[in-house]
């Protein structure tokens, strides 16, 4: 699970996170219509062969010393990715569509030299802001140096340009050579009671990354997201440790023109000192950007000038993937998904520096083979191809699961969904089966139907304001169309109850989450993940042996994707 500036939203403070699971859903969801689908006969049985010992085996071995803590661009990568390649090979599993068991995808690690330098200038005195301190500021451009001079600063609310909620914070607004200062999280996040977008659930449109993409597509030079930790859900801490750390991204064939030269983010009282500079207040601008109609405004004929000094290193990392074919229907594809990359050998904690990530996302790595492991096992066949899925760089922002999305080795209109597992807990077996993004698509039918015979009930993500959904490698899947699942138990523990797990994991994030510490540990008790690997085999084995594809409901930001997809079947 990434873990940077903006990327660790669902990091909540440990007070706000251990009430929120106690008393976030105190009584099981009203039950909604379950799909109407039947299971292989054989698959009850051959999904119960999916136990502990099979996660520990496969476990151990990705989260060990020698995988060198899985970082892209280094020896761990070469290593965990040749195990897994050569663990697919074991299993009788096919290579991909290029005969290998590896999807190429090129990347630049861009770094900066020395800390940005931002000035705003006006008819008064000129505002220095403290990089680190005031803002952070990094480019997705190729280049050694970055500059802005000049540039018009404007205020555009969330920056958001939503049709399907009548919302256009660009309305009448040229941005281009400007640079554009927006809010964090979308406009349904002023308060519990507010009806716009959906409400205190974040949509993709209060995603950082969206508000980078949608100012470069109206020419903007430069974007400020301002930082407020409530909204936010993160800390200014948090943003600083992911913008001063090297980032990898996307080789492009422009080299990152098409994005903004400047891109980063203001403490909240950097934003409130720059509005003041241009004769503004900030609670009026805040208010009037959560009012449907809100029109955007330049900032008082204030301009900045900054810029940045980068070094480049350009290198392919690549996914690994692997298929068994459909026996009736091999030309449409079920994907599982877990991410392999992890942060590498880095800063000594406990006399500690490689940073294992056994739970993140050793655990999803565990899974996926053991669930592959189980379908060569199983008496009867997919009908559909199955393809096993690890991808590369989720830590730097779902660059791997990004370029299969963009660069598909199987038609994404074939493709019935994906199935994506990420940082499982291994505190034993669950009650629930907590669903992120409840309420997407009818793939949450089949994952209901499947903990039912657990003996487990759904659950909605509890809380939807951190827009986890957006957060992990099914996103990419769902961005471009295709029905994506992301669920795992982790509120109720048979056991231990509420309070037991949420402990537990407030435990993990304080003292293991992307440290050394996140270890494999022999005391873990590994049936939790086994029951989650075990329910995911069944959701597949349901919708390998249909003929229909699963839709997304009616209201979800993808549907129109999918369905322009689907035009073309």
């Amino acid at each position: 699970m990434p873990f940077s500036s903006y990327y660790q939203a669902h990091l909540l403070p440990a007070t706000l996170l251990f009430g929120l699971l106690l008393a976030g859903c105190q009584s099981k969801p009203a039950a909604t219509e379950t799909a109407t689908v039947a299971a292989p006969a054989d698959a009850s049985d051959t999904a119960a062969a999916i136990g502990a010992a099979s996660i520990s085996k496969y476990l151990q071995a990705v989260s060990s010393d020698e995988m060198l803590g899985r970082k892209p661009f280094t020896e761990g990568e070469q290593r965990s990715t040749q195990y897994l390649a050569d663990e697919f090979k074991r299993l009788g599993l096919q290579p991909g569509p290029n005969g290998t068991y590896f999807q190429p995808v090129p990347l630049v690690e861009i770094t900066g030299t020395s800390g940005a330098v931002l000035q705003i200038q006006g008819t008064g005195q000129p505002l220095r802001f403290q990089y680190k301190t005031d803002f952070v500021a990094f480019t997705q451009r190729e280049q050694a140096e970055v500059k802005v001079t000049n540039s018009a600063l404007v205020f555009a609310g969330y920056g958001v340009v939503a049709p399907e909620y009548g919302w256009d914070d660009y309305a009448g607004l040229d941005v281009k050579g400007k640079t554009v200062v927006v809010l964090v999280n979308d406009p349904g996040n002023a308060g519990q009671g507010s009806t716009l977008f959906k409400g205190r659930a974040m949509t993709y449109y209060g995603r950082w990354t969206y508000k980078y993409e949608e100012a470069a597509r109206h020419g903007a030079a430069g974007i400020l997201i301002v930082h407020d930790t409530k909204p936010a859900a993160y800390p200014w801490s948090v943003v600083l440790s992911g913008a001063i750390s090297p980032k990898l991204r996307p080789q492009t064939a422009n080299k990152g023109a098409d994005k903004c030269a400047l891109e980063g983010w203001l403490t909240l009282d950097a934003a409130k000192k720059l509005f003041r500079a241009a004769g503004q207040n900030y609670e009026q601008l805040y208010a009037a950007a959560n009012t449907k109609g809100f029109k955007p405004r330049a900032l008082g004929g204030l301009t900045l000038t900054g810029s940045i000094q980068n070094k480049l290193r350009r290198q392919t990392s690549r996914n690994v993937l692997a298929v068994l074919p459909g026996t009736t229907r091999p030309g449409e594809y079920i994907i599982y998904s877990a991410h392999w990359d992890h942060f590498g050998i880095g800063k000594a904690i406990a006399g500690d520096s490689i940073y294992n990530g056994a739970v993140d996302d050793g655990t999803g790595l565990a899974a996926l083979l053991s669930i592959a492991e189980a379908f060569q096992k199983a008496p009867q066949k997919p009908q559909r191809s199955i393809v096993f899925l690890a991808v590369t760089a989720e830590e730097q922002g779902l660059l791997g699961s990004a370029y299969y999305a963009q660069h598909p080795p199987f038609p994404l209109n074939k493709t019935v969904a994906d199935l994506n597992m990420d940082m499982l807990w291994p505190y034993g077996p669950m009650k629930d089966l907590t669903v992120i993004g409840y309420g997407q698509s009818e793939l949450e039918d089949y994952a209901r139907a499947a903990a039912k015979e657990q003996d487990r009930y759904v659950l909605p993500d509890q809380t939807p304001e951190t827009g986890m959904f957006y957060r992990s490698d099914h996103f990419n899947f769902a961005h471009v169309g295709v029905p994506s699942l992301y669920a795992s138990g982790g509120f109720e523990s048979r056991t231990g109850g509420k309070a037991s797990i949420a402990q537990q994991r407030q435990n993990y994030t304080t003292t293991m989450y992307h440290k050394p510490a996140d270890q494999f540990d022999p005391s873990w008790d590994l049936t939790g993940i086994a029951q989650d690997a075990q329910l995911y085999f069944r959701v597949g084995q349901r919708l390998a042996s249909e003929t229909t594809f699963p839709k997304w409901r009616e209201g979800s930001e993808f549907k129109g994707a999918r369905d322009k997809s689907m035009g073309g079947k």
